[in-house]
């Protein structure tokens, strides 16, 4: 059996959040290409976390998608956090004001993220209240 990839079409739509991944994928590239060209201009040594990408290749729900884009926001706005902590400690005010920049920009994310998932989650709930509440909770069923 193949794995398969399921992708919304133009006569069922796409979820709204689907946009904001697409635009994500490109600003959050450029904002590591200038967080890059920041460290090489500063000639020492680059040791960046990983970040590994989810072990899903298809996405059961829109549901399942949204909790796991806020998890991977959450987990890079902690290294954010950290970093910026490092680097007040050690004085370094422009990483500071880069880092802080970059914080701003993952509270506005994950407010958004956690914004829609609240309403997917209320929409699967009113539709079916029995069916829908394991996924809701994140129980198995």
């Amino acid at each position: 059996m193949f794995d398969q990839a399921c992708y919304y079409t133009e006569d069922t739509g796409i979820p709204p959040f689907a946009h904001f991944f697409s635009e994500q994928t490109e600003i959050k590239r450029e904002d590591a290409k200038r967080f890059l060209r920041y460290l090489r201009k500063r000639e020492s040594m680059i040791c960046l976390p990983l970040i590994k990408r989810p072990g899903i290749d298809n996405w059961s729900s829109g549901l399942q998608a949204l909790r796991c884009a806020v998890q991977m926001e959450n987990t890079l706005t902690n290294i954010l956090q950290d970093l910026k902590a490092r680097a007040s400690k050690d004085e370094e005010m422009e990483l500071v004001n880069i880092v802080m920049e970059f914080l701003h920009k993952q509270g506005v994310n994950v407010a958004f993220l956690e914004h829609h998932q609240k309403i997917l989650e209320e929409c699967l709930q009113q539709k079916d209240p029995s069916e829908n509440s394991a996924e809701t909770t994140g129980e198995e069923t």
